[in-house]
């Protein structure tokens, strides 16, 4: 697959033009078959950019304003070591395992919360509101850290907001298993979910700054594989502890572990690269200091040695893509903007389509599945939490890993 260069000057950062498209090259249509960027962000940019080949490499040739050509050398893909992304795809990931996680715990310990004999408590006899509290206190805390993180994302950083995310997992999950009245259990559920909405904004930002190019959409996909994961690992849990006095605690309890090996990984990683150039783009602290580091973290990203000249070319061409990116966003950037034209377009679908996800009911019932399958023939707890693990096998087992061989926009 052929990229742009990256050291050519450019006006306009780069446009990844949808897979199966067609591409106007003079006088004739071509198809390409695979996301190419071009040069520009409007279509009136498009003007003057040809295909000089759409197999193998692409090289694309430039028509420059004074109407001479320039034609541009196959972009250059890194080379890494599979061995180098592992650590800086797992330690986020687990924020997504964990969310999938609660999903699943929560489902068997709904079941043991309410049970005379397994709740091991006094206070297990729950009215439906209060039930319904202790399920959905973890979906009011992500929707508060949601909102946190839009202003105070950026200032954290992505390691630190995800190292933010495994202390609220811990702090969460242990309160939750030790919960002495409904009041700390649903306390505790809010700081979990906390932990939830930084995790999920967090984690794949710093996937996709820190991961090669080449496997940006198969790592993030894999993210999103975590969360179906961590649903079957909650089921499996709670099978197992659902005929245990006091299981409800231990099925929450089991996540604090989980979260302190995130916390301690994303304590080892580094910060991610294009997030200090960032800082320093939009005047937040010196450029050759945020540079130095930059270069020093993505070589310790990719286990490079300290300062070596590849990790000091990528970051190079990082900042004129950064310094375009931002100059534009500066002076053309407009919210309403999502509301207009094409974006409209992606908006709606994009939208609608996790709108129809959460409206058709299918997220409570992971919450609810050992209940709704108690009510259905499956009276013994036991039964009910092992058909539950069918359920998440089947959810896992369909749910797609890898989207990047196929288009993401709609046919028009």
């Amino acid at each position: 697959m052929g990229w742009y260069n990256p050291t050519m000057a450019l006006s306009k950062p780069p446009l990844l033009v949808p897979s199966n498209s067609w591409v106007l090259r003079g006088k004739k249509v071509i198809e390409c078959r695979r996301n190419y960027p071009l040069i520009g962000r409007k279509k009136e940019n498009l003007v003057g950019v040809h295909f000089v080949g759409c197999k193998g490499m692409l090289r694309l040739k430039v028509s420059a304003s004074s109407g001479e050509g320039e034609e541009a050398e196959p972009g250059h893909i890194e080379e890494f070591s599979w061995s180098s992304v592992i650590l800086p795809f797992i330690f986020p990931a687990l924020g997504g395992l964990l969310f999938g996680y609660d999903i699943g715990a929560t489902s068997g310990a709904t079941i043991s919360l309410q049970s005379p004999e397994l709740s091991g408590m006094s206070w297990y006899n729950l009215s439906a509101v209060q039930l319904g509290l202790v399920v959905s206190g973890s979906l009011y805390g992500a929707l508060i850290g949601s909102i946190l993180a839009y202003p105070f994302a950026d200032f954290l950083g992505r390691r630190r907001e995800l190292i933010i995310a495994a202390i609220l997992y811990l702090a969460g999950g242990s309160l939750t298993a030790c919960a002495p009245g409904l009041g700390a259990l649903l306390l505790g559920r809010l700081v979990y979910g906390l932990g939830i909405g930084l995790a999920m904004h967090g984690a794949p930002l710093y996937i996709a700054e820190t991961c090669p190019s080449q496997i940006r959409g198969t790592l993030i996909s894999l993210k999103e594989l975590a969360i179906v994961l961590g649903i079957l690992l909650g089921y499996f849990v709670g099978s197992y502890e659902i005929d245990v006095i006091g299981g409800w605690r231990y099925m929450f309890g089991f996540s604090a572990p989980i979260a302190l090996l995130m916390g301690f990984g994303m304590w080892t990683l580094p910060p991610s690269p294009r997030w200090l150039l960032l800082r320093a783009i939009q005047g937040k602290g010196p450029l050759q200091e945020y540079k130095e580091n930059a270069i020093g973290a993505l070589s310790k990203l990719r286990g490079r040695p300290a300062g070596d000249k590849v990790s000091e070319k990528q970051i190079e061409d990082t900042i004129i893509s950064l310094k375009t990116a931002y100059t534009d966003e500066e002076a053309e950037g407009n919210f309403l903007e999502v509301l207009q034209g094409p974006s409209l377009k992606a908006f709606t679908i994009g939208g609608g389509l996790v709108l129809f996800q959460q409206i058709t009911g299918q997220p409570s019932v992971l919450y609810y599945a050992g209940s709704i399958l108690q009510s259905a023939g499956f009276s013994a707890a036991a039964d009910a939490a092992r058909v539950s693990v069918v359920i998440g096998i089947f959810k896992f087992t369909y749910s797609p890993a890898v989207t990047d061989d196929s288009s993401r926009c709609p046919k028009s």
